[in-house]
């Protein structure tokens, strides 16, 4: 009886076995024919805000430096594009010393001027924390048709407004249609687009009688009317769609500050003055409270930028006693601090415009920071140093010379500010 038992059991195990071998073939049968049928699955990606779409492929594989596309698996709500690094770019830029030749103001056109090294011209910009597309001049000018720009400071906004000249002369050449007296402020139109740019040169943004040369070199302290403002903007500005006011520098010059029409302090104060010392802060920071609090009041109808001071890469002096930027390739953050001057300027430009967007409220909209200090501040090889003069060393190969390391070479790193500017035009972001 027990033998008959356990030949039962037998049976009933090897029969259950075969069952389950042959479902599982089965099974394998069927979903081999239903790939064959119908194709692949498409992954599907989910964002977070929980959407699906069962069209997007799957995230490519992130390489090294060369690559500046995050997961396609991961949906970046908000970014601040002015905190990234500098990666390798083999494509380089888009134009060359020779094909904007024209609008490149000479000092900044260092390849033409002789600069033997071209591998500052082979980085982009990348933020940590998503993608940053590089800027497409064609899509500017379709975006910007009809409209009317204006970068409005001092050299370091000339230098901004002839690398974004350069940038779009790829797709259709600008036409200068004005010029002032001393060609510092001009207008320049896109005729198949009536798209307009103008450079407005007001490096205080407040009224100032300035006496100085092509170089820099001052005769007398700058008259600075600190509450004031330089209606040389200011009469522009309601007109604008779009405008990018940037100061700074300037303030560092010794002048004499005027409120209310009287003198009532300094920085560097002649000897023959008998006027307090007030710092260079002080003037700044009275001038951009006047400026913010215009912004915020006029009605503009279009957007305003406002950015920050960039600083310089000055070793071993400044301008005018023998200062020199020899660096040829960017540097990291740990590499490289702010100095103590562009700092104050920065905190000022910071607190300005916090108070006033606060101020402002829902009507903060229109204003909006470009912060490329840190951006810019590991970038010290894109200087033209001793190249803002026509091959310098041609005669003397030890010649000494005077350095540029405040503005930058065209094509350079100040060229990836206008990918930063059409990535929040695009996208409606703050920046942050």
């Amino acid at each position: 009886m027990k033998l008959k038992w356990e030949s039962i059991s037998n049976v009933q195990q090897n029969t259950f076995l075969i069952k389950l071998v042959s479902a599982t073939l089965i099974t394998c049968l069927a979903f081999r024919f239903f790939v064959f049928q119908f194709g692949q699955f498409h992954p599907v990606h989910v964002s977070v805000n929980g959407d699906s779409d069962p069209q997007i492929s799957p995230p490519s594989v992130i390489l090294s430096d060369n690559e500046d596309q995050i997961p396609g698996d991961i949906e970046v709500e908000k970014c601040d594009l002015f905190s990234g690094k500098w990666i390798r770019d083999p494509l380089g830029p888009i134009y060359t010393n020779g094909s904007c030749g024209i609008v490149v103001d000479s000092h900044q056109n260092c390849i033409t001027n002789g600069r033997p090294d071209s591998g500052f011209l082979y980085w982009k910009w990348k933020p940590h924390d998503c993608s940053l597309p590089r800027f497409d001049p064609r899509r500017f000018l379709q975006l910007m048709r009809n409209k009317s720009w204006a970068i409005i400071g001092d050299s370091i906004a000339r230098n901004h407004v002839e690398s974004l000249l350069c940038l779009l002369s790829t797709v259709e050449k600008p036409v200068e249609v004005y010029h002032d007296e001393n060609y510092r402020s001009k207008r320049w139109n896109f005729p198949f687009y009536n798209l307009t740019v103008s450079n407005i040169w007001s490096p205080f943004l407040v009224q100032a009688a300035i006496f100085e040369d092509s170089n820099g070199v001052s005769s007398a302290a700058v008259q600075l009317h600190l509450d004031k403002l330089d209606n040389t903007w200011t009469d522009l500005l309601p007109s604008l769609d779009y405008a990018i006011i940037s100061s700074g520098e300037w303030f560092l010059k010794t002048a004499v500050y005027h409120e209310n029409a009287n003198p009532v302090g300094c920085h560097g104060c002649p000897e023959s003055s008998n006027l307090t010392d007030l710092g260079f802060d002080y003037a700044y920071n009275t001038s951009l409270r006047h400026v913010m609090d215009f912004i915020a009041k006029s009605n503009t109808k279009g957007m305003v930028f406002f950015r920050t001071s960039i600083p310089d890469h000055f070793e071993n002096g400044e301008w005018h006693n023998g200062g020199t930027c020899k660096k040829t390739e960017p540097v990291s953050e740990e590499e490289v601090e702010m100095k103590v001057l562009n700092k104050i300027l920065r905190d000022v430009e910071i607190n300005q415009f916090e108070r006033v967007v606060a101020e402002m409220g829902q009507e903060s909209g229109k204003l909006k920071l470009l912060d490329f200090a840190g951006m810019l501040l590991t970038r010290p090889d894109g200087h033209p140093g001793p190249y803002r003069e026509f091959r310098p060393f041609d005669k003397d190969k030890n010649a000494k010379v005077q350095n540029d390391c405040l503005h930058w070479c065209l094509p350079g790193p100040i060229d990836h500010l206008n990918d930063v500017i059409l990535e929040i035009i695009m996208d409606g972001r703050t920046g942050k």
